[in-house]
């Protein structure tokens, strides 16, 4: 699959970020906390996509990783899907999440060179989904 990357996001068919606002860490504690891991990460990750063109966010509860906490699914129509998970419910992940969707943004396909992966996304992915009804390669 060839990766074209245009110069700006196409504003008619926003990359969405998908985030889990239930997950829960391993040893998370609703004695200790008020907020679900899932839902301070969906705080941070809309605050991060609040001024970056191209791109929307919206919660969902359970995206069915349990075991890795944190999950979000980056997506677009006519577009790859990449979900992610696993990740600590930080700015520094948070940043790297929008940086990475508004490359899946700006991209034809939605797939994203390797090379310009921000380093906090990095090991992070846990599936590629292709693009629904379509055959091509």
């Amino acid at each position: 699959m060839e990766v074209s990357i245009r110069n700006e996001a196409d504003l008619t068919n926003p990359t969405t970020i998908t985030i889990c606002d239930t997950c829960k860490r391993q040893g998370w504690n609703e004695k200790n906390r008020a907020e679900t891991d899932g839902a301070v990460f969906a705080s941070l990750i809309e605050m991060a996509a609040r001024t970056v063109p191209g791109l929307r966010t919206r919660r969902h509860s359970c995206l069915m990783g349990c075991d890795w906490g944190c999950n979000l699914s980056i997506t677009a129509k006519d577009k790859l899907t990449y979900v992610l998970g696993n990740f600590k419910p930080e700015t520094e992940a948070a940043t790297a999440v929008v940086e990475y969707a508004r490359l899946h943004a700006e991209s034809e396909t939605g797939q994203v060179p390797f090379r310009s992966w921000p380093q906090a996304v990095k090991g992070h992915f846990t599936a590629r989904l292709p693009v629904p009804n379509d055959d091509s390669e």
